[in-house]
């Protein structure tokens, strides 16, 4: 079997905000119920993120680690990188680039 095999990848796009947040969270947790393996939120899509967005990718990763699964994050626009490692969510949510 190979590793993406193993990969459930969920492709965000626009704002993760909390006009949109109540969305996002049902596709995110949805995934997360019906999947297995690796959750990888693929971010490549998303142009900006306020709190309740974090929030969202937080409980996520909480229901992915309940559920026995982890989740990562792909293609991180850099902002968010950045908002990451300044409240220092890097440690929790893990990051990674793939071209």
């Amino acid at each position: 079997m190979s590793a993406l095999a193993c990969e459930q990848v969920v492709q965000l796009t626009g704002w993760l905000d909390v006009r949109h947040t109540a969305q996002i969270r049902e596709q995110l947790h949805a995934a997360v119920a019906n999947g297995s393996g690796l959750l990888v939120v693929d971010l490549s899509g998303v142009e900006a993120v306020d709190a309740a967005g974090l929030g969202v990718l937080l409980g996520t990763r909480r229901l992915a680690e309940r559920a026995g699964r982890q989740m990562v994050l792909r293609n991180t626009p850099p902002r968010l990188s950045r908002l990451l490692r300044a409240t220092r969510l890097e440690r929790v949510l893990r990051s990674e680039s793939v071209q």
